[in-house]
């Protein structure tokens, strides 16, 4: 007996492993070296890390350099 996805043999045990699965390659497009999408995502983090450092300066009294010199 055979479905789509195992196969039964002839003792009744499921060989779910039967049938392998497509191959296929996936590739990336455009989303790695210096593309539009990688400057974008790579300004998007800058400003999300300098205004953190300007919530920290703020919520602290002190920049990056005080907060580390106190741990």
């Amino acid at each position: 007996m055979r479905t789509n996805t195992a196969i039964i043999d002839e003792q009744g045990k499921l060989n779910n492993f039967a049938i392998e699965p497509r191959v296929y390659i996936d590739e990336q497009g455009d989303r790695t070296g210096f593309t539009p999408y990688a400057e974008l995502l790579n300004g998007r983090l800058a400003m999300i890390g300098f205004v953190s450092l300007i919530a920290l300066e703020v919520f602290t009294g002190h920049g990056i350099i005080g907060v580390l010199a106190s741990l």
